[in-house]
């Protein structure tokens, strides 16, 4: 592809980067830490506080593998599995679907949508515009 990316997509795609990566930086550092909130965050949902710094772990190899450019569709489709996870043990509670069961698709969105802007194989692999 031998498209260049505009400049208002650019600064969209960092955005919608930024936005996600941040949280998803906070959420596992929060996680490593064992922060007495996602301690008992973790518990409320289901899991024991034993597996937080696991979890964290998992979250935090996804995210740099997202992180390096050269990996970053591989950690993106691990994430995308992580998410899964998050969304099904939303479901499993029955929590709100817009501020619970959905949040982790938020997040998948602002980051693949980031990602597809600006990575020319995906668009290639995904192409959702007329050739």
């Amino acid at each position: 592809m031998t498209d260049t990316i505009s400049t208002k997509k650019l600064w969209t795609a960092r955005a919608m980067w930024a936005v996600a990566v941040l949280f998803m930086l906070f959420d596992t550092g929060i996680k490593l830490m064992r922060e007495t909130h996602a301690v008992q965050g973790t518990v409320q949902l289901g899991y024991p506080d034993s597996t937080i710094q696991l979890i964290g772990i998992i979250e935090a190899v996804c995210l740099i593998l997202y992180l390096i450019p050269r990996t970053s569709v591989l950690g993106m489709v691990l994430l995308t599995g992580y998410f899964g996870g998050a969304v099904a043990t939303h479901v499993r509670l029955e929590n709100p679907l817009f501020s619970h069961v959905l949040f982790s698709v938020y997040i998948g969105l602002l980051m693949w949508g980031s990602l597809y802007i600006r990575e020319p194989r995906l668009q290639a692999l995904l192409p959702f515009r007329k050739s």
